[in-house]
């Protein structure tokens, strides 16, 4: 008997995505999907399968970018470009199945394995798993550039260059954000870069500008893909350590010991603490910037639980990078008394979704958004009853650095990020209070912040750089 080859009938499928797009991913794989739903992911992607007429099943990963704009350094279709041109090199990524233009989405092949290094019990497979991701960072970086068929991107000759070319660019993108936005952290911080460039750089390589746990796929002990090359770039190759200490504060692994030495053997470059520390800040500076625009102007599309978790911790880890590249010592502040309160509206609505709704959802992204609306109506609660004593708190820290109290925290933030941005006051002051500030911060978003609780960054080896 012979066997059919007759492309099966679509099942239903529930979704938003363009139109044509399960037609194009159907074209580009050559069958019928089967199974198609949201991953639950800061960025949009779509779990498929693709039953083909023989039988096999292409088991892919949608990715698409809404309101692709052609002058994006960040686009998806520059992401899915450079990993389609690590394809035949020894750094391990998806393959790129296709790229269409018209949606700008990208099918790209799901890749066996899971991200959440930070949940492996068995130490000693986290720290192989580990292991084997330093030396494929340090094959990316030791990857010869001009050999690869990389899309266009600057490349920059100088440390200058290396240390701020993407900054300069994230500037610019935010720039209509930043003009009517006054974060005394953000322009301090983006001073302080401008002034701490590395004094030099020991190679240009291809650095995925994003890396570290969660941003790779490990089965067993080593590592299947690395994947999210939003942020890829030519640059200076410790810009990407810098970024696993950022990765590692985020979802911690098992800590950094001896990994950067292992770096520097397998790659050549010394890992220079001291530049390490600079990325750090480089890293949390940029990562700050549109994460402080959406907290501020979220569509309600964005987890906005979890931004508001990026901002405040967030906010702290920049201090605290800061404040250790600067060798100062800051001490935790005292905050208000919180006797707890007794919000009986919050109350009820926390309840009706923990015990009324959440346990009847089926869908993985609505059980998700389901617990975000009792983070966010935490905050609310809390952000009510505690934040007038804590803005006089601000008040008062802000009139002792300014020399007046001003008439609100909204106005003495702008008056600070004046004197900071007129280099006006001593650095070390106004490190002390934004990193006392940030404390307070986190202390009154905790419900968010508790996404991310006790997050601390791990020691960089001083001998990383012999």
């Amino acid at each position: 008997m012979a066997t059919s080859t007759t492309t099966p009938a679509r099942p239903p499928l529930q979704h938003d995505l363009p139109e044509g797009t399960v037609e194009w991913v159907e074209a580009t794989a050559g069958g019928t999907v089967t199974r198609l739903y949201r991953h639950v992911a800061r960025r949009e992607a779509w779990v498929v399968d693709i039953e083909r007429p023989d039988g096999g099943v292409v088991e892919g990963f949608l990715r698409i970018e809404r309101d692709a704009r052609p002058d994006n350094p960040w686009s998806l279709r520059k992401e899915t470009e450079i990993v389609r041109a690590l394809g035949p090199t020894p750094v391990p990524v998806p393959q790129v199945y296709g790229w269409d233009d018209q949606r700008s989405c990208a099918l790209f092949e799901r890749v066996r394995g899971r991200a959440d290094l930070d949940k492996v019990e068995d130490t000693g497979q986290q720290r192989a798993v580990y292991e084997h991701f330093i030396d494929v960072a340090a094959a990316l970086h030791t990857l010869d550039i001009d050999a690869l068929a990389l899309p266009p991107m600057p490349r920059p000759t100088t440390p200058e260059e290396c240390a701020l070319g993407e900054l300069d660019l994230l500037l610019d993108e935010w720039r209509m954000f930043l003009a009517t936005y006054h974060d005394p952290l953000l322009t301090y911080g983006v001073q302080w870069l401008r002034r701490h460039v590395p004094p030099s750089v020991e190679r240009v390589s291809l650095v995925q500008g994003d890396t570290g746990p969660v941003n790779f796929l490990f089965e067993g002990r080593e590592v299947t893909a690395v994947i999210d090359w939003e942020w890829g770039h030519l640059g200076d190759p410790l810009e990407d350590l810098g970024n696993i200490c950022v990765r590692e504060f985020w979802n911690p692994s098992g800590g950094l010991r001896g990994l950067f030495d292992r770096y520097a053997r397998a790659s050549g470059v010394p890992a220079d603490p001291a530049a390490v520390r600079y990325y750090r800040v480089q890293q949390q500076v940029r990562g700050m910037i549109p994460i402080h625009a959406v907290t501020v102007n979220a569509h309600p599309r964005e987890p906005v639980a979890w931004y508001l978790a990026y901002r405040y911790v967030g906010d702290r880890a920049t201090c605290e990078a800061l404040a250790e590249a600067m060798g100062i010592v800051v001490a935790r502040p005292e905050v208000p008394d919180d006797d707890g309160g007794d919000d009986v509206v919050a109350r009820a609505a926390q309840y009706a979704l923990e015990h009324d709704i959440a346990p009847h959802l089926d869908d993985p992204l609505a059980r998700s958004r389901a617990a975000d609306v009792g983070v966010l109506v935490a905050c609310t609660e809390r952000r009510r009853r505690l934040g007038p004593a804590l803005a006089a708190v601000e008040r008062d820290e802000l009139g002792q650095l300014l020399g007046r109290t001003p008439a609100s925290v909204e106005d003495g933030f702008v008056a600070l990020d004046a004197a900071i941005a007129d280099d006006r006051l001593d650095e070390a002051s106004v490190v002390r209070y934004l990193t006392r500030r940030a404390y307070r911060d986190e202390w009154l978003w905790a419900p968010a912040c508790a996404l991310y609780p006790s997050r601390a960054w791990a020691p960089i080896d001083e001998g990383a750089s012999d």
